[in-house]
């Protein structure tokens, strides 16, 4: 099952500081929902593990991220893919862009993902719903976490 997810926040925090936080593993572990480990690899990308919950089904997902097309402090392409053991995968990615605004920072982000297992037989409105909840969220603490 595949997804797309497209939003902007505005944070009241220049663009530099906007940058710096969202290539912070540790700031990012404290901002995603289900996070219980994010740390770099060798190669320069992440591994994490998140436990989520969709409906009925809960799984800790083990994964590998990874960021390319950077361009500071602009954006960057966040790439990812998780298995959930039994519950099913999720990989995708996205493409954030950062922009002065108001003072502040505007940052969009347009998310493509793809699901399978048993995630998918959840249907499309559960799962879209978890998703927009769990960006929601991320989004709250980061701007919780640039903001000071």
């Amino acid at each position: 099952m595949a997804m797309t997810m497209t939003g902007e926040v505005q944070l009241a925090a220049p663009r530099e500081q906007v940058w710096d936080k969202l290539n912070d593993p540790e700031v990012l572990k404290t901002c995603i929902p289900g996070c219980e480990e994010l740390e770099r690899t060798e190669d320069g990308g992440l591994r994490a593990v998140a436990k989520m919950k969709v409906g009925p089904v809960s799984a800790r997902f083990k994964g590998k991220v990874t960021l390319s097309d950077l361009d500071p402090p602009n954006g960057y392409k966040i790439s990812g893919e998780g298995e959930g053991g039994v519950a099913g995968f999720a990989k995708g990615g996205a493409v954030v862009a950062l922009a002065e605004k108001d003072g502040g920072t505007l940052l969009t982000y347009n998310v493509e993902a793809q699901i399978g297992g048993k995630l998918a037989q959840l249907g499309q409105r559960l799962i879209n719903g978890t998703a927009k909840k769990l960006a929601d969220e991320f989004f709250a603490n980061f701007a919780k976490a640039v903001q000071g």
